[in-house]
């Protein structure tokens, strides 16, 4: 079952239908030691959630008929990802890939891995329906470099993307950074501002500005 009462708490907060979802779920998975990441003792910041919990999430039922899906997803759990997509009633049609650098613009090797060292995150994208992207999309490389910020913090860029790709109206499912034009829902949108810490070696931007794009193909 889902965490207890999430997938209603979505539908009696969420009543109209969205264009597009935005979904960055807060992953569960074991490390080599057996340690259940990142809620065990060392690395605790937030409640996770099982695969089956992210599945029953009433993602599809959020969703038109005819709508784009992006899901961010860490290397080591595409195949999860994959399944779970398909569950909410998406087709998998590619990725982008945010690649993270330094200051100097080189591969940014602090990123976690037990087999290579992780400079990458995946967003998954997905379509209900039979529903291309907008005529930017048709040249949008499939790539964002960016300098990573705070644990699990992404990049902004990735708003402007799905915007000028994707149709309205926006969703974003647990959100933190309030975006001018969406819709969001996260146990930490109105305080993540306040609270969240701003590592020196990291981009320290705390601003989001997003103009809503205006699409008539």
């Amino acid at each position: 079952m889902a965490r207890s009462g999430t997938g209603d708490a979505l539908l009696r907060e969420l009543p109209k239908h969205f264009g597009t979802i935005l979904i960055d779920p807060p992953w569960r998975f074991t490390n080599r030691t057996g340690k259940v990441a990142p809620e065990h003792k060392r690395l605790h910041r937030y409640p996770t959630m099982s695969f089956d919990e992210i599945a029953e999430l009433p993602v599809g039922r959020l969703a038109l008929p005819s709508s784009h899906l992006y899901l961010w997803c860490p290397n080591a759990l595409l195949l999860e990802a994959l399944t779970i997509i398909k569950a909410w009633g998406f087709t998998y049609k590619t990725n982008l890939v945010w690649y993270k650098v330094r200051k100097d613009g080189g591969p940014d090797g602090r990123g976690v891995g037990f087999y290579f060292r992780n400079v990458t995150e995946l967003l998954l994208f997905g379509v209900k329906g039979h529903l291309r992207t907008f005529k930017p999309g048709r040249t949008q490389v499939n790539i964002m470099i960016s300098r990573k910020q705070e644990h699990s913090r992404k990049p902004q860029m990735a708003y402007r993307i799905i915007q000028q790709c994707s149709p309205g109206p926006y969703l974003e499912l647990f959100a933190r950074e309030k975006v001018p034009g969406w819709t969001q829902w996260g146990d930490q949108l109105e305080t993540y501002e306040q609270t969240r810490l701003v590592y020196p070696a990291y981009n320290g931007s705390r601003t989001c500005v997003v103009t809503p794009q205006a699409h008539s193909d």
